[in-house]
């Protein structure tokens, strides 16, 4: 306003030095005065509507309706020009405690989209574009009883990249970036660059061309908004809803995320409210990235919306404060337990296997505790070698199964985390079948020990103690990739692991 006050002296001082007449014009000089009076009136009067426009924000709810036609007065006129406004910033920003939730590969490993209807409910994404990255590295030492076969599985178990019966490495696991965008009040987009040259499927060491490729691992565009409805829906390449995959460790995945965490293209319509979930989601055909088959005229070709998932579960509260019980159960048409010997990822499947699962989580206080159980409804047809002279055949076909349980005590102080505390001890077991009793693909279960200090809700660091008893990788998990029949799954091969790691987002 100092500018504008100030112009009525300007033009005084021009007209006297540029009109000596005009100087002794006491009439034109009135004006003057009057002109600036009019002009800080005018000034007053824009203040007062400025503060009425606040007021209106402040009372009137975003997608209200509106009424008032163009002839309306200015204030009502600005009172609908806001509420056509969407309610987040046009700019680009970051949130960390959303960054790390999002990008979290044990906790809410399928309901990534629920966690971002929670974060538009509870403003963290009040920007246009909110920019995220978590960065993940571990140092650790591994050892087993049998040369080049380790069974943990946060690395892809191959020859190529663990030799003789003792190893031991300090690399980058992964990182992600991701990009949240709020296209309107009720509409999102989302994408998720993933670079893991640990468990990438390319061939050749983690040192390789093929390894260290960046790839998009998630992406979608979500309608929904948790303040206006319950339902919500997403069209993209997302975790498919089957089962519950999640972990109490704070960086092993479980056996059961392994075996059974599909992740494909497709569509997904959901219900979220008052406690219960419901989730389907059509899911496109042919092999999909994991843990997904659905054969389309004998081809793993995904030229067909062909496959299909079911999932629900309800949390009931236990009394006051964070004490709950969550259970649910899910359903898969196809899983990618379908193929014959000798079993390859992506090949194709003669007929689909669906796939079942329960689940349940407690949450009480300090303690969480989860378990969960999946199976297919049919034998996996590979887990049996159909060569009659081959001494391997003698194990019949089974379905494949896997289940896990575990417990994770939180203490200190309080932290926006998923965990809620600085602290956290853990423990959990997981259990892999693959093929027949005694088989050597008969199984690998997991079991795993883990400490966790947040020091910041966006930094995690952490240790395990990681047992694995049974080598038991997918390809050729019951052989026909050896000239004389043979398989390299082994029944009796150990793995031990100690790790030490930290995982920070942004």
């Amino acid at each position: 306003m100092k500018k504008i006050r100030n112009l009525g002296p300007f033009f005084l001082a021009t007209t006297v030095f540029t009109s000596p007449v005009a100087a002794q014009d006491i009439e034109l000089s009135d004006r003057l005065l009057a002109l600036e009076e009019r002009i800080e009136a005018l000034a007053n009067e824009n203040a007062d509507l400025r503060a009425e426009l606040e007021l209106i924000k402040a009372e009137v709810p975003v997608g209200a309706e509106q009424t008032a036609s163009a002839e309306e007065p200015g204030g009502l006129v600005q009172k609908r020009e806001y509420l056509e406004r969407e309610n987040f910033n046009d700019s680009i920003g970051t949130n960390s405690a959303y960054a790390f939730r999002v990008l979290d590969q044990s906790v809410d490993v399928n309901t990534k989209p629920i966690v971002q209807l929670k974060a538009l409910r509870d403003e963290q994404l009040n920007d246009r574009i909110t920019l995220s990255g978590q960065i993940t590295a571990i140092a650790n030492y591994q050892w087993s009883n049998r040369d080049d076969k380790f069974g943990y599985l946060m690395r892809n178990p191959t020859s190529a990249n663990q030799i003789g019966d003792k190893v031991s490495e300090a690399v980058l696991h992964s990182a992600n970036l991701a990009m949240t965008a709020r296209l309107s009040d009720d509409l999102l987009g989302y994408a998720e660059l993933l670079y893991n040259p640990e468990q990438n499927f390319g061939p050749g060491t983690i040192t390789s061309r093929d390894r260290n490729q960046i790839q998009l691992r998630r992406g979608w565009i979500m309608w929904g908004n948790l303040d206006k409805s319950p339902i919500y829906g997403l069209i993209g390449k997302m975790d498919v809803p089957f089962g519950l995959n999640d972990s109490v460790s704070p960086f092993t995945n479980s056996t059961n995320w392994h075996a059974f965490a599909p992740l494909a293209y497709g569509a997904q319509l959901g219900f979220y409210a008052s406690g219960l979930s419901v989730r389907a989601m059509a899911v496109q055909g042919g092999a999909q990235f994991r843990s997904a088959n659905a054969p389309v005229r004998g081809t793993a070709v995904p030229s067909r919306l062909n496959n299909f998932v079911f999932d629900g579960n309800y949390q009931i509260p236990l009394g006051m404060g964070a004490h709950n019980v969550r259970i649910g159960a899910s359903y898969q048409h196809a899983t990618s337990y379908c193929q014959s010997y000798p079993v390859f990822h992506f090949n194709p499947c003669e007929e689909r296997n669906p796939g079942i699962a329960a689940y349940g989580v407690v949450n009480f206080g300090q303690l969480k505790l989860l378990g969960e159980y999946a199976q297919t409804t049919k034998a996996w047809p590979g887990s049996n070698v159909p060569i009659p002279n081959n001494p391997l055949s003698v194990f019949p076909a089974v379905k494949t199964k896997a289940f896990t349980i575990g417990g994770r005590y939180s203490f200190g102080e309080t932290v926006d985390v998923e965990q809620h505390r600085k602290f956290a001890f853990s423990g959990e077991f997981s259990k892999f079948i693959a093929g027949a009793e005694d088989s050597p693909w008969e199984r690998q279960n997991q079991a795993v020990l883990g400490f966790s200090y947040f020091p910041f809700a966006h930094v995690n660091i952490f240790s395990e103690f990681i047992h694995v008893d049974g080598f038991a990788p997918l390809n050729f998990v019951s052989g026909g990739n050896f000239p004389d029949g043979s398989t390299w799954s082994d029944r009796e091969a150990a793995t031990n692991v100690i790790l030490v790691g930290a995982t920070a987002a942004f």
